[in-house]
């Protein structure tokens, strides 16, 4: 009894330390996930199997997959703030409604300010958050 007792005290003074200690629990958020592909947490537009996918290099270089465009583009990272710019993406032969999705998606895309973790979903957070999922293979 006494040593569940002293386990119990054990475990609520080292989660008081954690949440005292600045960024205490910053340390159990996971690491941005450099070399993954992570796909748009969406439905498929009608009529295509397609969703937008990233990846990330350490280096700076980003894979940037839409709707329709295909290119690269530039990523900082620091800390828990990202910035994305496209630096060349061409079109792919896709309708209209997929170039304006595109459009809009890349907009949005640009927005983006910071980034979490929400479970095993990436957010990208801008003026409308962006969920990916890693891929697992």
């Amino acid at each position: 009894m006494m040593s569940a007792l002293r386990r119990a005290a054990a475990c609520a003074l080292a989660a008081c330390v954690a949440l005292t200690i600045p960024g205490g629990l910053a340390f159990a958020q996971k690491a941005f996930p450099y070399a993954t592909e992570l796909r748009l947490e969406a439905e498929p537009m009608r009529g295509s199997k397609r969703l937008p996918w990233l990846q990330f290099s350490e280096s700076g270089a980003v894979e940037i997959d839409l709707w329709c465009a295909t290119g690269r583009g530039r990523a900082v990272v620091v800390d828990r703030t990202i910035t994305i710019m496209p630096t060349s993406l061409r079109d792919n032969q896709c309708s209209a409604a997929q170039l304006e999705a595109d459009k809009d998606f890349l907009s949005k895309l640009m927005q983006v300010s910071a980034w979490r973790w929400e479970g095993v979903l990436l957010v990208l957070d801008g003026p409308e958050p962006l969920r990916w999922r890693p891929s697992t293979n």
